[in-house]
């Protein structure tokens, strides 16, 4: 399921979503925010262009909605069901939640975003 050649491994490392070779940003870490998003023109591997148009990543603030959502929602059901908190304190779990686990969300929505478009190829893999 997390194996090289499925867009779950792409997407969940950060990886050229053709070649699964290189990540496709220039610091691993989300957390050193001032490069969080910093991302390699290309992969050094395939030569695969990860923005394949202008402005091409802004698309992924419709996933990144999605994906904020399912983190919330994660945040809710642990912190209501399993805790047993009060509704202020499920609130304040979920602003928590969203706030430390932000650089990850936009990191996770350029990766879905860029494997929509994108498909692995088991020939340039093998480079």
């Amino acid at each position: 399921m997390f194996k090289k050649g499925s867009k779950l491994y792409s997407i969940f490392t950060g990886t050229c979503p053709k070649c699964h070779h290189e990540s496709m940003y220039v610091n691993k870490n989300p957390y050193i925010l001032s490069e969080a998003l910093n991302m390699h023109e290309k992969c050094s591997n395939c030569g695969t262009k990860y923005k394949i148009e202008p402005s091409f990543f802004y698309g992924s603030m419709y996933v990144s909605y999605g994906v904020g959502i399912a983190f919330a929602v994660a945040a809710f059901v642990i912190s209501f069901f399993v805790f047993k908190t009060s509704l202020m304190g499920v609130f304040i779990s979920i602003v928590a939640t969203l706030i430390v686990f932000m650089p990850v969300i936009l990191r996770l929505s350029r990766n879905i975003w860029i494997n929509i478009f994108m498909h692995y190829d088991k020939n340039l893999a093998k480079k």
